[in-house]
């Protein structure tokens, strides 16, 4: 392995892999560095879902009258942790200004923004690697429980359509069970996204990206990063192992960016999103289309040949031990809402979202470096936005105007 490089990722996440793939897809020399390897985390076990309809951002105005009903129930949708109660509040004091109307309009143009540049992207993305063989394009299904709950859902729908996604609305049991049978007949009405993509499998999709960056001449190496120090024309890396140089290093470690990104005169407010699913082996449902019960917290979805469950958000930080409690409840009423569902032999699994209190990634410079950038905080939307990301890390390295502005992922908006 060499010494000095043109750019050194740090994460082999689907971010990490997808900047170190674009900057070596445009000639410069990249190193990957991971201390578990490509995909070993939050990347490995996620929906595999390309959300691009999921323009709005979860702090919208009015969601604190909601929130203490959620955070009561250990098992809701989005809950607390007792022992990190403390821990948050900071975080939460920023998704509630985050909420106000002011913050929310402009939070939901730039999700807007990074969805259309991601969704192109992804489509340059597929080609350039030969993945379709990769990629599910089924749609997704947005089940609601009677009229009442579906017209409450209605001026999200109208967001998304002013966003360009498109959809079309189903109003009976029936029209539903002619994309996916088997759903309970309580869910009457349903938003279809047609254009709706997943992948194949997460881990493999990511995989295959690596493959495609080693086969461009790209280096990995399993390394733990302890330093980042920018100096005069580089910027030197230090590791468990050795010590490396590079003119540009991007930060991509995911939920555990915030430290790294202090040692660089940043303090960021991300924190994770806890999410738990269960993966169930092939033959379980037949699963013609991705599935969202979205006041319920969950989707069901295909990975691989089996059916993952999963969803719902625990703010617990990274060192709590999980509580595979939440992954259980989603489980039942998975089965509870498709009875055909045969919940056995099933693999629980918890990931860390890293998420910030806007729903807006950090994508920018660091404060006190133009060698050094971030690409974390995504939440659920790392593999949605991934491609996306990609190409606005390769533009601020080489110098282009991105098609975006960048100014609201920028790491010092709070």
């Amino acid at each position: 392995m060499k010494q000095s490089y043109d750019v050194i990722v740090i994460g082999a996440g689907i971010i990490g892999v997808g900047a170190g793939l674009k900057l070596q897809q445009e000639g410069k020399q990249v190193l990957l560095l991971d201390s578990k390897g490509v995909a070993a985390e939050t990347s490995a076990g996620n929906a595999g879902a390309f959300a691009f309809a999921d323009v709005i951002p979860l702090a919208t105005p009015g969601i604190m009258r909601k929130a203490p009903t959620w955070l009561l129930d250990p098992l809701g949708p989005l809950s607390i942790r007792p022992a990190y109660g403390l821990k948050i509040l900071p975080w939460m004091l920023h998704f509630w200004r985050a909420s106000w109307k002011d913050r929310y309009a402009a939070a939901l143009k730039a999700q807007a923004d990074l969805m259309a540049l991601s969704k192109a992207a992804l489509e340059r993305q597929i080609e350039g690697v030969n993945g379709e063989h990769l990629i599910r394009r089924e749609g997704q299904l947005q089940l609601y429980e009677g009229a009442a709950e579906f017209q409450a859902a209605m001026a999200s729908w109208e967001v998304r359509k002013a966003h360009g996604v498109q959809f079309e609305f189903l109003d009976s049991p029936e029209a539903i069970a002619k994309i996916q049978p088997g759903i309970d007949p309580r869910f009457t009405h349903a938003g279809y996204t047609p254009e709706w993509k997943n992948v194949v499998d997460p881990k493999t999709w990511t995989e295959h990206l690596a493959n495609a960056f080693i086969a461009l001449g790209g280096n990995i190496a399993n390394q733990k990063v302890t330093a980042i120090t920018p100096q005069e024309g580089h910027v030197s890396v230090e590791s468990d192992t050795t010590v490396l140089r590079s003119k540009h290093v991007v930060i991509a470690t995911g939920a555990w960016s915030k430290s790294l990104s202090a040692d660089l005169g940043d303090s960021v407010p991300l924190d994770t999103e806890r999410g738990y699913n269960t993966t169930l082996p092939a033959g379980a449902f037949e699963l013609k289309t991705h599935v969202t019960f979205s006041n319920h917290g969950f989707v069901v979805t295909k990975a691989g040949e089996g059916i993952r469950i999963g969803g719902a958000v625990e703010l617990g930080g990274l060192h709590l031990a999980p509580n595979y409690k939440r992954a259980d409840l989603l489980l039942k009423k998975a089965k509870d809402f498709l009875p055909e569902l045969n919940i056995e032999n099933g693999t629980p699994w918890m990931g860390f979202r890293p998420s910030m209190p806007d729903s807006l990634p950090v994508i920018s410079f660091a404060k006190n470096s133009q060698q050094v950038l971030y690409a974390f905080g995504h939440g659920h939307l790392g593999l949605t936005q991934s491609a996306g990301t990609a190409e606005l890390i390769a533009d601020m390295i080489q110098g282009r105007d991105p098609d975006i502005p960048t100014q609201p992922y920028r790491a010092q908006r709070f």
